[in-house]
């Protein structure tokens, strides 16, 4: 990634982004024909940069779906380091990014159920996508499997009540 690219992903100046796409309208092209890759999206999900990965999802939104050499999207990033914020307007512009699979067929909700439902993150991500409880991983395990093995009775309770409240128990 061009080193002014990614400053500017780190910093969130939407300014210089605008400045580099001035310069070379295909800036943000070579990220498609790459498999996996760290976009700038990724890289502004790690650093909280909130306004330049809206801004990145306006320009880019295949970036949200796309998987960095570790597996995971951008909202995998957001949730693993608890940037509930970032998680939410994520999913407040496609709610089916929950349902993204990264490594080992994880989703951001099995990040989740393994880490705990810090800030109350759990419970508005079920209720913007309550069909996101149904995914399994690689191994067959969905979030409450997860839950258990990791002894999160937190996030336990949260995902037995969405199981209540719909039709998928």
């Amino acid at each position: 990634m061009d080193k002014s690219l990614r400053t500017a992903a780190r910093t969130g100046n939407v300014t210089d982004l605008y400045n580099l796409i001035q310069r070379d309208g295909n800036i943000l092209r070579h990220f498609d024909e790459v498999e996996f890759v760290d976009t700038p999206l990724h890289i502004a999900a790690e650093e909280r940069c909130i306004r330049f990965a809206m801004e990145m999802m306006n320009l880019k939104p295949a970036f949200a779906r796309k998987l960095n050499q570790q597996g995971l999207s951008p909202l995998h990033i957001a949730v693993k380091q608890g940037h509930k914020e970032m998680a939410l307007r994520f999913l407040e512009m496609d709610k089916d990014l929950v349902r993204v699979k990264g490594k080992n067929g994880k989703t951001p909700l099995h990040f989740i159920s393994e880490a705990g439902n810090h800030d109350g993150m759990l419970d508005r991500i079920l209720e913007i996508c309550p069909q996101c409880i149904q995914d399994v991983t690689i191994e067959n395990r969905n979030a409450l499997h997860i839950a258990v093995e990791n002894n999160r009775l937190d996030v336990l309770q949260v995902l037995i009540r969405t199981l209540w409240k719909t039709d998928y128990y």
